[in-house]
C-alpha cells in the first residue's frame, strides 16, 4: 500500500513538473495561432504586427532561457521573480496588441507559487496576471469610456473572485493530500515497528520454547528413565542377595521389562525433543499420526477430527499446538484410564482451537495437586505453551466423567 501511494505521488510530482515546463509553450503558441488568425480583424496594422512579432520573438527566447536555467532555480528567487515580471510584461504588452495572447499571460496562474516567494506576494502576481485576462475578456484596457472602465473592473473583480475560491480549494486539496502523505508515512513506521516486535517475540518465544524443552526433557528423564534405573538396580539387589533359581528368574525378568521400558521412554523423549513431524507433514497430518501411534501404544480407542479450513500455520503455533496435544496425551495414559480419546483440530476466522477429551476418572481441578519432580499432571506446562504464544488453556474436570482440555492460539498463517 504503502509503495503504491508513493509510486502515484512521485507520478503526479512529474506530470505537474512537465507541465509547469511546457505550458508557457503551448499558451504562447496557442496565442500566437489565434492572433494571426484574427490579424485582418484585431491587428490590422503592420507596426502592430510588427511589434508583436518582435514581443512573440522575445517571449520564445525568454522561454528558451528559463528552461536552460530554470532547473536551478527550483525555490523563489531573484532569478525566478525576474523570469516571471518579466513573462507578465511580455503578455500583457501582447495582450494590448490581440486579446488571444491573453493566453500567454494566464501562464502566471500556474507557477506563481515556484516563482514567487511569500503568500501576499504571491495574491498581488495573481493579481497582476488578472488585469491583461480581464482587458482580453474587455476587448482592451479603457482610456476615455467610463463605462468600460465600469465593465473592466467587474471582470477584474470577477476573476479575482473566482481565482480566491478555486486557490481556496487548491490549498485545501493540498492540505489533504499532505495529511494523507503523513499518515501513510505513520502507518509505514507503525507497520515497521509491529514487524520488529513480531521479529522480537518469535525470538523470546524460541528461546522460551528452548528453556521449557530443557524442563521437560529434565522431568521425562526424572520421571521415567531414572525412575526405571532405581528399578533395575533393585531387582538387580533382591538377584545378589538370593540363590533361589525361582526368584533370580522372577527378578531378572522383572529387570529386563523395566530396561525396555525405560528404553521405550528414553526414545520417546529424546524423539518429542522437537517437533519433528512438523518437518515433513502440515499440523493436521502431523497430529492425526499422533494420535493414531498414542492409541496403538496406550491400547486406547483415540479419533482425530479437523474442522473449519486447514492452513499452513506460522511454526511456532504449529509447534505449540503439537506440544500441548502430547502432553494432554501423556496425561490421559498416566492418569486417566480412559477408553476412548477425542482429540479436535479446529480452524476459525480469527484462531484456532485444540481439545483433547477422555471418558477417564477425571479429578477435581479445584484439588489439582502442584507438580513435583516425581509425578504430575503437567497442565501448567501446557498452559504455559498456550500463553506464550498470546493464546489459552482451559480444563473442564470433574470426577468420573472424564476431563475436557482446550487450547486457544491466535491464527497466524506461515509467512
Amino acid at each position: 500500500m504503502t509503495v503504491e501511494a508513493g509510486t502515484t505521488g512521485d507520478a503526479l510530482e512529474r506530470r505537474q513538473e512537465v507541465f509547469r515546463r511546457w505550458a508557457p509553450y503551448f499558451l504562447l503558441a496557442l496565442g500566437t495561432f489565434l492572433a494571426v488568425v484574427t490579424a485582418g480583424l484585431i491587428t490590422p496594422f503592420n507596426d502592430q504586427r510588427t511589434v508583436a512579432a518582435v514581443l512573440v520573438g522575445a517571449a520564445l527566447v525568454l522561454e528558451l532561457c528559463w528552461s536552460s536555467i530554470g532547473a536551478r532555480h527550483q525555490a523563489p528567487d531573484r532569478v525566478s521573480i525576474g523570469y516571471y515580471v518579466l513573462r507578465w510584461a511580455i503578455g500583457f504588452a501582447l495582450t494590448l496588441l490581440n486579446g488571444f495572447f491573453a493566453f500567454y499571460a494566464a501562464a502566471g496562474y500556474y507557477d506563481a507559487d515556484e516563482r514567487i516567494p511569500g503568500p501576499r506576494t504571491r495574491r498581488f502576481a495573481l493579481f497582476a496576471c488578472s488585469i491583461p485576462v480581464s482587458a482580453a475578456q474587455a476587448s482592451g484596457i479603457p482610456v476615455h469610456d467610463a463605462a468600460r472602465w465600469l465593465v473592466f473592473a467587474g471582470l477584474l473583480i470577477a476573476n479575482n473572485a473566482l481565482l480566491t475560491v478555486a486557490k481556496h480549494f487548491a490549498d485545501q486539496e493540498e492540505a489533504r493530500s499532505r495529511a494523507r502523505a503523513a499518515t501513510i508515512a505513520e502507518l509505514q513506521q507503525a507497520h515497521d515497528e509491529n514487524a520488529a516486535l513480531q521479529a522480537q517475540l518469535l525470538v523470546q518465544a524460541r528461546e522460551a520454547g528452548i528453556a521449557d524443552e530443557r524442563r521437560r526433557l529434565a522431568a521425562e528423564i526424572h520421571d521415567t528413565i531414572a525412575q526405571g534405573l532405581t528399578g533395575i538396580i533393585a531387582q538387580l539387589q533382591v538377584v545378589a542377595n538370593t540363590s533361589d533359581p525361582a526368584t533370580v528368574k522372577d527378578h531378572v525378568s522383572l529387570a529386563t521389562d523395566l530396561a525396555r521400558h525405560s528404553l521405550g521412554e528414553a526414545r520417546r523423549s529424546v524423539h518429542n525433543l522437537a517437533p519433528v513431524g512438523l518437518s515433513n507433514d502440515g499440523l493436521p497430518e502431523a497430529l492425526r499420526k499422533i494420535v493414531d501411534q498414542w492409541g496403538e501404544r496406550s491400547d486406547v480407542r483415540a479419533e482425530f477430527t479437523v474442522t473449519g479450513t486447514p492452513q499452513h500455520l506460522h511454526g511456532e503455533i504449529s509447534a505449540t499446538i503439537l506440544r500441548i496435544t502430547q502432553e494432554a496425551l501423556a496425561n490421559v495414559a498416566k492418569h486417566a484410564a480412559a477408553t476412548r480419546v477425542g482429540v479436535t483440530l479446529s480452524f476459525m476466522d480469527s484462531e484456532v482451537t485444540l481439545d483433547v477429551r477422555d471418558d477417564g476418572k477425571g479429578f477435581d481441578p479445584m484439588s489439582l495437586p502442584a507438580r513435583t519432580r516425581t509425578g504430575g499432571f503437567g497442565l501448567d506446562g501446557m498452559r504455559a505453551r498456550a500463553e506464550r504464544i498470546a493464546g489459552s488453556l482451559t480444563v473442564e474436570a470433574e470426577p468420573g466423567f472424564g476431563t475436557a482440555v482446550s487450547a486457544r492460539v491466535p491464527l497466524v498463517p506461515h509467512a
